[in-house]
């Protein structure tokens, strides 16, 4: 099957500050059955930015998807997906939440903010790779994505 991503690699952008989880989450992509391109910030001040292309981020491209750790330094994922929800161009990108939080109150803040969805990261790395491939496989195979505007 066709899709308007066959001729290029799916831009996804993860927001993730535990080093271990970032390359996990790249070792479970690399493995993916879409070609993909992996782009890594480490807080949500760095999110926002790359996604609003400012300061080293002018050149980058628009995700497809964005994978989101709620508990970030500084600027935290409910903040980013306060800021990005709101503006027309970007409130079209997926957000697939991605964190070890299981408070009711944090899966609930993230819908009403307008998470596409919530996964809590297992601990098991067996588990964790199983995640991301089934966030892999659902989202860039399953899922017809918004097609690029810049």
């Amino acid at each position: 099957m066709n899709t308007p991503y066959d001729m290029q690699p799916i831009e996804i952008l993860l927001v993730e500050d535990n080093p271990g989880d970032v390359e996990l989450t790249r070792e479970a992509l690399d493995a993916a059955k879409v070609s993909n391109k992996l782009h890594v910030v480490e807080d949500g001040a760095d999110a926002v930015d790359f996604l609003f292309r400012r300061g080293r981020f002018t050149d980058v491209p628009r995700p497809d998807i964005i994978l989101l750790d709620l508990n970030l330094p500084g600027k935290d994922g409910r903040e980013v997906l306060s800021e990005i929800k709101v503006e027309p161009d970007l409130s079209q990108i997926p957000v697939v939440v991605l964190t070890t939080s299981q408070a009711d109150e944090d899966i609930i803040r993230a819908y009403q903010l307008h998470a596409n969805c919530y996964v809590t990261k297992p601990v098991d790395f067996n588990q964790f790779m199983h995640i991301v491939s089934t966030i892999e496989e659902f989202w860039l195979t399953v899922v017809k994505l918004p097609k690029k505007t810049g």
